[in-house]
């Protein structure tokens, strides 16, 4: 794989593909690796994507963890050949997703539809703030903000059109304290 170190995009997610059951051996192996060589400067974060589900049988309840992708572990990792050997060579790993033996990466909208990574959102405005309107068809306008969003990617502004107040939903981005 000489052409591994070419293809490095830098720190990234990619999929390794395990034998059935063996997720959580490889996740401990290569934590061990990155211990040992001393690559945490390479490899940056191991997940196995799991959802805890409560089973009731009659009265009893009980937690369990199911695997979202069986025989996949999710790697954040700068692919070189150092790296790519580490997990590549470890007893379970049969090879990187990737068209034949070239790993590729995730995109940054499928490591957000997977939720693999919590960014945390904090907006420099609040519900009650007075903002101005910075883009879209109510740009220049002043408004008051009634509402944000669960998921903090939209908000609802009350904007004076006349003599009453009009509610707008636009984009977080669009928006600035006024």
């Amino acid at each position: 794989m000489s052409d591994i170190n070419e293809m490095n995009v830098g720190l990234r997610w990619y999929v390794a593909h395990t034998y059935s059951g063996y997720e959580n051996k490889v996740k401990a192996s290569l934590e061990k690796i990155i211990e040992n060589r001393g690559l945490s400067h390479l490899i940056y974060d191991i997940k196995i994507p799991v959802e805890t589900v409560i089973e009731k049988n009659g009265d009893v309840e009980k937690e369990v963890e199911l695997k979202i992708f069986p025989s996949y572990v999710l790697i954040k990792m700068v692919m070189n050949e150092e790296s790519w050997h580490a997990v590549r060579n470890i007893t379970g790993v049969t090879g990187f997703v990737g068209p034949g033996s070239r790993p590729t990466p995730l995109t940054d909208e499928e490591v957000e539809a997977l939720n693999i990574e919590q960014k945390r959102v904090e907006l420099a405005f609040k519900v009650g703030d007075a903002v101005k309107i910075s883009e879209g068809l109510f740009q220049g306008y002043d408004g008051t903000v009634q509402a944000i969003s669960e998921d903090l990617k939209k908000v609802t502004v009350l904007v004076r059109r006349g003599s009453r107040d009009m509610p707008v939903e636009l984009d977080v981005n669009s928006i600035k304290l006024a």
